[in-house]
């Protein structure tokens, strides 16, 4: 089998091409995304034919579940589509299990920069899924806000959006860089109010137009970048009124860019590359 390994601002895929989906995707992604066994990698990513658009895209955590959506793994591949010609043009669109997705490609100095139309938030907690004590939180333009919920000792205020798939976004006035993400992040993933799990971002405001971020993921752990995670950032953030229409997102992986204005879709640019081809042989 052969693969493609992607990464965008250090969130790293395998990507294989498929004609036929009905393969054990979640063996294969437990083997491959292995970082000592396997290839190594945040995710799989597979690449397959569309009837409802351009491509179709399935996602695979490194722990083999499936994700509902990634706007890292959705830039790699239209990356892998354009340098492989495979693009029909300069917009192009790729259906997911979070819906249909539109992206929009221009070159920056020669390198394609990618623009993903990432879908309108989902703010109700029966859609993110989250199940709330409706006396705790607050509920600002329809967002759950500031639900305490206590981790290892500390006191998180969580803010709750879905980009297809579930984040917990959590304000904090320190460095991100000091925040015990490897203790916090696996007890919020699996606390009970969250009945498909859910990613975790830590945020420190720097200024209206700028923030930095780390993020666990669902299903992976810390990761140096997260698509879906950056967009809930922004959503919470424009909300709350900590940060404005557009908004740079620092990463441990290199910086995205998330534009939203308080309705419709959110949209994320950013660079990816292509950082090696291999045969799969196992």
């Amino acid at each position: 089998m052969d693969f493609t390994k992607v990464q965008s601002v250090g969130n790293d895929f395998v990507l294989v091409e498929s004609r036929e989906d009905a393969f054990d995707w979640k063996s294969l992604a437990l083997a491959i995304c292995d970082r000592h066994y396997g290839v190594g990698s945040d995710g799989l990513l597979v690449l397959l034919p569309s009837l409802k658009a351009d491509f179709r895209m399935r996602i695979f955590n490194a722990d083999g579940s499936e994700a509902e959506a990634c706007g890292n793994g959705l830039r790699c591949l239209v990356h892998h589509l354009i340098t492989t010609g495979m693009a029909p043009g300069e917009m192009l669109s790729i259906e997911t299990y979070g819906g249909i997705r539109i992206a929009q490609v221009t070159l920056i100095n020669g390198s394609p920069n990618i623009k993903i139309g990432m879908g309108v938030p989902i703010l109700e907690p029966d859609e993110i899924p989250v199940e709330i004590d409706s006396d705790l939180g607050d509920r600002i333009c329809g967002m759950i806000s500031n639900y305490p919920v206590e981790a290892n000792g500390k006191q998180l205020n969580l803010n709750f959006v879905s980009m297809g798939n579930p984040h917990a976004v959590c304000f904090i006035d320190d460095a991100v860089a000091d925040f015990p993400l490897n203790i916090i992040g696996p007890m919020i993933e699996r606390n009970s109010m969250f009945p498909k799990r859910t990613n975790l971002e830590v945020v420190r405001v720097i200024n209206h137009g700028t923030v930095e971020m780390r993020v666990w993921e669902r299903g992976v752990g810390e990761t140096l970048a997260c698509g879906t995670g950056a967009c809930a950032v922004a959503v919470a953030g424009w909300i709350l009124g900590r940060t404005g229409n557009r908004v740079d997102i620092k990463l441990p992986g290199g910086q995205l860019t998330a534009d939203w204005c308080g309705q419709g879709e959110v949209y994320l640019s950013g660079r990816a590359e292509t950082v090696f081809n291999g045969s799969w042989l196992k």
